[in-house]
């Protein structure tokens, strides 16, 4: 419906110049939206590693499903790199939000967590300088995480949680387990937390999965029914490709309901 507020009859000619004014409107919405979304997915792109480390008897995989609301980015990450000493590393976390400031802050999460390793490998010392280092940028914002260190003469994963959802994982033979390990507080919020360390030998055949709560959980689908949804997802595709379990474990955040994004990391060892 088209009016005006003078008393002149409307004619067609008013009909279609505000016709072209409103389309003209509509057409730089959408453009500047755009222009948006595609800053906003070179952004998440470039914050995730172009590829993961493995040695012989480590297969790595990882794998990332957008946000579905606003910009389709998040504060989800997965990182794999090789340290000074010679060990890997790997972490996954989750910012708090999901938009192009919590793309940034997740950005300075990983690189605290890349140079922390330059002064120590211990995860949970690696937690610890990186927290420090958020609660000294005084953001609002915070980050869980997992990071992990896997030392390839011992075959021993070497872990510490900041408030983070535990890792799954799974041997060959049908064991598998959710690795309900002590955790510290997110990273940000608490000056001088302390992160214990937890040790996993990776013997046999198997997989060590980590996920973060986007996986896990939903509106109506409590975190423990998402625990034990990828527990036998993991159980069953243990002997596998890493990259196929993967994306059966990302899979699940479509069950969940959940809007925000997700990330999955597996790690697929041998004996």
């Amino acid at each position: 419906m088209f009016r005006r507020r003078s008393h002149r009859p409307v004619s067609a000619d008013d009909l279609l110049a505000e016709l072209g004014r409103l389309t003209t409107q509509a057409r730089e919405r959408a453009e500047l939206q755009r222009a948006r979304i595609e800053l906003a997915e070179v952004l998440q792109r470039e914050m995730l590693p172009g590829s993961l480390p493995e040695l012989l008897g480590l297969r790595v995989a990882a794998n990332y499903a957008p946000a579905r609301t606003g910009l389709d980015i998040g504060g989800d990450w997965y990182d794999g790199f090789l340290m000074p000493d010679g060990s890997l590393g790997f972490s996954i976390g989750d910012v708090q939000g999901h938009d192009v400031e919590a793309v940034a802050f997740m950005g300075q999460v990983r690189i605290g967590l890349r140079a922390a390793t330059a002064f120590t490998t211990d995860p949970g010392e690696v937690l610890s300088c990186t927290n420090d280092l958020l609660v000294s940028m005084d953001s609002d914002l915070f980050a869980t995480c997992s990071f992990l260190r896997f030392d390839p003469a011992t075959r021993e994963l070497v872990g510490a949680r900041a408030g983070h959802v535990p890792a799954i994982w799974a041997t060959v033979d049908g064991h598998g387990g959710i690795a309900e390990d002590e955790g510290g507080v997110p990273l940000g919020i608490v000056p001088g937390a302390i992160f214990p360390v937890t040790r996993h030998r990776l013997s046999g055949r198997g997989a060590f999965v980590l996920v973060t709560d986007g996986v896990l959980e939903g509106p109506a689908f409590p975190i423990e029914a998402g625990l034990g949804h990828v527990l036998r997802i993991v159980r069953a595709g243990a002997d596998g490709a890493p990259a196929e379990l993967a994306a059966r474990v990302i899979a699940v955040a479509d069950l969940t309901g959940h809007a925000d994004d997700a990330a999955v990391l597996v790690l697929r060892h041998d004996g």
